[in-house]
């Protein structure tokens, strides 16, 4: 009861993040259930640690730029998707959980279309994750034990992308999705660029790089 209180009353500003150490399991479903669905915070658990962190502005609008980019590229080429946002995905058996910025199914969008709950014990964990490194750096531990094939970092204004290979993530020109495509070059400009222009320009233009590049159906 005690640590559900005071974890109840912390009240993180925009940029903070808190790192909470010996954490059990149970104490960590505890806390979930204790602050809800209805909160700004996004978690990382692994093996007893537990982060809290507050998104800075500058953070979310990295985060929505390169989602509707990678929804501009997705649609170019026809390819059928889902998205489930920062949903919560745990694995107890793990001892991980993880709070994506954002994240797509792709190859496996027909097994989460619809749902309401995701069981990782029967369900597929995400095809790609999107992470923003601006004030904490990302997870890789807890994404490395859930076993997401792909995460796309934003660190210094560019895009990183990170593949798990033999269950650790090495970083790669390409993505396991887009294999054959310019992918880092192209998002990384649009980062670069995106102090310069809103965004709705930023996904027209990007929309126009495609074409350049001859990514179409």
């Amino acid at each position: 009861m005690t640590v559900k209180i005071a974890i109840a009353q912390i009240q993180l500003e925009a940029g903070q993040r808190i790192v909470l150490d010996r954490i059990g399991w149970q104490e960590f479903e505890d806390i979930l259930e204790d602050l809800g669905e209805h909160r700004h915070s996004h978690i990382a658990y692994f093996k007893g640690v537990l982060e809290f962190r507050m998104p800075l502005p500058k953070h979310e609008r990295h985060k929505m730029l390169v989602s509707n980019l990678l929804v501009v590229l997705l649609n170019e080429l026809g390819l059928e998707w889902e998205s489930l946002g920062s949903t919560t995905f745990k694995n107890r058996r793990m001892q991980a959980a993880i709070e994506p910025d954002d994240c797509y199914y792709i190859q496996n969008y027909r097994a989460v279309t619809g749902m309401q709950r995701i069981d990782l014990d029967v369900d597929p964990v995400p095809d790609l994750a999107i992470e923003v490194d601006l004030t904490s750096q990302t997870q890789v531990s807890a994404y490395e034990a859930l076993g997401v094939a792909e995460i796309w970092r934003i660190r210094n204004d560019r895009l990183e992308i990170n593949l798990l290979q033999d269950g650790k993530y090495v970083s790669s020109a390409t993505g396991n999705i887009f294999s054959s495509l310019p992918i880092v070059e192209g998002i990384s400009l649009f980062l670069e660029r995106s102090g310069d222009l809103p965004m709705s320009a930023l996904c027209r233009e990007f929309r126009a790089w495609c074409c350049e590049k001859g990514i179409k159906q």
